[in-house]
């Protein structure tokens, strides 16, 4: 009888887990369709590049806005309520594009997403986190990152459809996040560890230093790779145009820096798991300085950018979800929503200062290599986890 239940509970576990896997892949599905169709769309029609690249902070803006709001309800009301809150944020906001194409009210529906992505996101992460044994842990994070990258690297294939119509992009990826949103309903809901009395917003508050004293070095990940992310997308291409290299070429680029986070993102959670999230955390930062110093010395060799590009995904693409389990390592289980909270807040803080710092540097430093800011970030937070992170790491217990 109880080999049964354990059977039924790991099950129900196994299919809780690859719902949420799934519906944050149609999540990154959306997001990746939104960054280039919008652009694509206020180019045509003739918007200026900043006001452009505004636009697209949108998103991130409504994380950062949202994030001190968001812990209150999660302990409250549980995971459930909160994702199935930001999943139907984000399709409502989706069907609406079509209704209006305007500036400002096409910020306002983006900012939406964003907070409701953020709902989403948060909700689902805290949850794998916590119920993810440590000897999966670093796997289950792993598979959350790939399932995000596999959909965030589907979503841009629906541009093309603006020249069939310009509303159905919009409406398909809203009927696809209203589909994976109707699985929510067949989980249980769960609540957050959690103590008597800390249910309030001035608690959250309070919370944010302590989980900071306890994994201030695991936020670095994040928000080095939201630099990334957003910096690559955003500046880089800016940047290769300005050294001669193709349109054409720039997208492959991206592509193959993509899909090598995708390929290793797997691999490198199971082996942190065996290893240990901070020595596989620092190998990979350090590989990915190596790589875009080196690209930064080979940036007119089409061959030698696209190999440092790809190595650099395949070690730094993973840094985000790295960091996440990183985290979790060092957090006590009742601070884990305020630490998914953080790395969320981390994270929109790079992916915010990524493209405006990156602009910067290619009007202001014309003789420098762009690659090597990147190059120079990544080895900051080398050094920080290398000194810091084994003087962090002893306080995982639990409070």
């Amino acid at each position: 009888m109880i080999r049964l239940e354990n059977e039924l509970g790991e099950n129900n576990m196994k299919l809780r887990f690859w719902i949420l896997v799934s519906i944050v892949a149609v999540s990154g599905f959306s997001q990746g369709m939104l960054l280039p169709l919008i652009a694509v769309i206020f180019e045509n029609s003739g918007l200026s590049s900043t006001l452009n690249g505004l636009n697209a902070t949108a998103l991130y803006i409504g994380i950062l806005f949202v994030s001190p709001f968001m812990e209150y309800p999660l302990r409250k009301y549980g995971y459930k309520p909160v994702i199935l809150f930001g999943g139907l944020l984000v399709v409502i906001s989706l069907a609406l594009f079509p209704l209006w194409k305007s500036f400002w009210f096409w910020f306002a529906l983006r900012l939406l997403i964003g907070i409701g992505d953020h709902a989403l996101h948060f909700g689902t992460q805290t949850w794998i986190t916590s119920f993810s044994p440590e000897e999966k842990r670093g796997r289950n994070i792993s598979l959350y990152g790939l399932f995000f990258g596999l959909g965030f690297a589907t979503g841009p294939l629906m541009t093309p459809l603006i020249h069939i119509n310009e509303a159905l992009p919009f409406i398909l990826s809203s009927v696809l996040c209203l589909f994976g949103w109707f699985f929510l309903f067949l989980l249980k809901n769960e609540f957050p560890e959690t103590e008597l009395g800390v249910n309030s917003f001035k608690e959250t508050i309070n919370r944010f230093s302590k989980a900071w004293k306890y994994a201030w070095v695991a936020f670095l990940p994040p928000m080095a790779y939201g630099f990334l992310e957003s910096s690559l997308n955003g500046s880089f291409p800016v940047y290769g145009l300005r050294i001669d290299l193709q349109v054409t070429f720039v997208s492959i680029l991206l592509t193959s820096f993509a899909l090598g986070s995708i390929i290793t993102q797997l691999p490198l959670g199971i082996l942190s798991d065996k290893y240990g999230r901070r020595n596989i955390l620092t190998i990979v930062l350090f590989f990915g300085f190596v790589s875009f110093t080196a690209a930064s010395f080979l940036e007119h060799s089409h061959v030698g950018l696209w190999l440092c590009i790809t190595f650099a995904g395949m070690a730094v693409g993973s840094t985000f979800s790295l960091g996440i389990s990183y985290m979790t390592d060092l957090m006590p289980r009742n601070l884990l929503p305020t630490g998914n909270l953080l790395c969320g807040i981390f994270f929109s803080i790079g992916s915010l200062v990524g493209p405006f710092f990156g602009g910067l540097f290619i009007q202001y430093f014309e003789n420098i290599s762009f690659f090597n800011v990147i190059g120079t970030i990544l080895f900051v937070i080398f050094i920080v986890i290398g000194v810091f992170g084994s003087k962090t790491a002893p306080k995982t217990v639990e409070s």
